[in-house]
């Protein structure tokens, strides 16, 4: 909306007026601006409360002991059977990673986790 308010602003500079066919807002007159910008106000004043509420809720839901992001690949039982099986000479983490079907990049931020 912020960007919305900003091009109106622009064009208005530039002598262009904008006219709303559907909601019925031209912006060439005082009243027409009024109630644009009163949308804007209103659009903005949401957007804020969506966002402390979504944040309100996340910090709730924290403190309740959950957590959010995606389930790691490799438990921790996992990742000491994989330390454990890099401890062989013939097993290259490439190995280890496929037989744990993860990429050796999950393998070694599992591992880095670990220490």
């Amino acid at each position: 909306m912020k960007d919305l308010v900003e091009i109106i602003t622009e064009l208005e500079g530039k002598g262009i007026g904008f006219r709303s066919l559907t909601e019925s807002i031209d912006t060439t007159t005082a009243g027409g601006k009024l109630v644009f910008h009163i949308f804007a106000a209103l659009a903005e004043f949401e957007r804020t409360l969506i966002q402390e509420r979504t944040k309100a809720g996340l910090a709730a839901a924290r403190a309740r002991g959950r957590k959010g992001g995606r389930k790691p690949k490799m438990t921790k039982v996992d990742v000491r059977r994989a330390k454990a099986m890099l401890l062989d000479p013939t097993m290259t983490k490439t190995d280890v990673a496929n037989h744990f079907d993860v990429s050796r990049v999950t393998l070694n931020k599992a591992l880095a986790e670990l220490e």
